[in-house]
């Protein structure tokens, strides 16, 4: 059995809306073993969970500190337009290479399909297409921050 990053992360989005509170899964290429509430127990991978909600006060919940994992901030309060979030835990880069322009900026037309930015998770460089159209309102991000799973990256007046 051969799993990607994106069905990697379906998985992990089904299982946190779901009353599954642990889960095993084993292959020849890496072993991984989840606990509900974003602990992570053992992996020969290392991998960050997308956020599930709080626990029960009487529910004890371990957490692993990670010196690169910043907390996200909180949701901007009313914002007009549509969003764009993350669809991965990763780093965000708004340009293909540090010498290069960034793809989109402020003001900018998007159209479907165009990439906004690269979110490099595992090592892999994961090119972020836009579902929508419009306009470019506001980039949430800084060049090479730490972005988490459904965090707003950019925000879009639709066209």
């Amino acid at each position: 059995m051969s799993i990607n990053l994106k069905e990697l992360n379906e998985l992990l989005q089904t299982i946190s809306q779901t009353d599954l509170t642990e889960l095993s899964l084993k292959t020849d290429q890496f072993e991984l073993t989840v606990k509900k509430g974003g602990q992570l127990l053992t992996s020969t991978t290392p991998l960050l969970l997308p956020p599930s909600p709080t626990p029960p006060a009487s529910t004890p919940v371990e957490s692993i500190a990670t010196p690169s994992m910043e907390p996200s901030p909180p949701p901007p309060l009313e914002k007009k337009g549509k969003e764009i979030t993350s669809p991965m835990v990763g780093t965000f880069y708004r340009s293909p290479a540090p010498d290069e322009a960034p793809f989109v900026q402020v003001g900018d037309r998007l159209s479907i399909g165009q990439t906004v930015c690269i979110i490099e998770a595992m090592k892999l460089m994961n090119e972020i297409e836009s579902e929508i159209a419009g306009e470019v309102l506001e980039i949430m991000l800084e060049n090479g921050q730490s972005v988490e799973y459904g965090q707003t990256i950019m925000w879009i007046n639709p066209a």
